[in-house]
């Protein structure tokens, strides 16, 4: 599983004009998942997401988690996080199908709903608008397979 996770001062995402997630200081998650992904993937993932100590500190340091500072998750499908981009062409066979990537994510997402957090999402499969305002920047990849 890949997540492409940027701390944002806000982040919406809309479908056919709608707006159907939102959220204000926090996290945009841009979600991937493998054909080789299970649970324990989506678990791991949820884990990081909502331990990453990235938010400044009283002495500017990256230093504090998403709790602390009352941080919010926009976490969107993003299958092409897998593509092989090996020619010109991206190919997406390592990219799981909905059938399989949809519960994986929806795992995910309520991993970190449990964990007490706001989490708003875009909607599986669907043609996605997402804006984002960042913050820092800081952009941070996740993979699975390095954590």
């Amino acid at each position: 599983m890949r997540a492409v996770v940027t701390r944002v001062d806000s982040a919406s995402v809309m479908v056919g004009g709608e707006t159907v997630g939102q959220i204000g200081k926090g996290f945009l998650v841009l979600l991937g998942i493998s054909t080789a992904d299970t649970e324990a993937e989506a678990d791991k993932v949820a884990d990081r997401l909502c331990g990453l100590r990235v938010f400044e500190d009283e002495n500017g340091k990256m230093n504090l988690s998403p709790d602390k500072v009352g941080a919010q998750m926009l976490i969107v499908s993003q299958f092409t996080l897998y593509a092989d981009c090996s020619s010109r062409r991206p190919g997406f066979s390592r990219a799981a199908g909905g059938a399989a990537a949809e519960p994986l994510y929806e795992r995910c997402v309520a991993k970190c709903r449990e964990r007490g957090f706001t989490v708003e999402c875009g909607r599986f499969g669907a043609e996605m608008k997402v804006s984002s305002v960042n913050d820092g920047p800081v952009t941070l990849l996740l993979d699975t397979e390095e954590l």
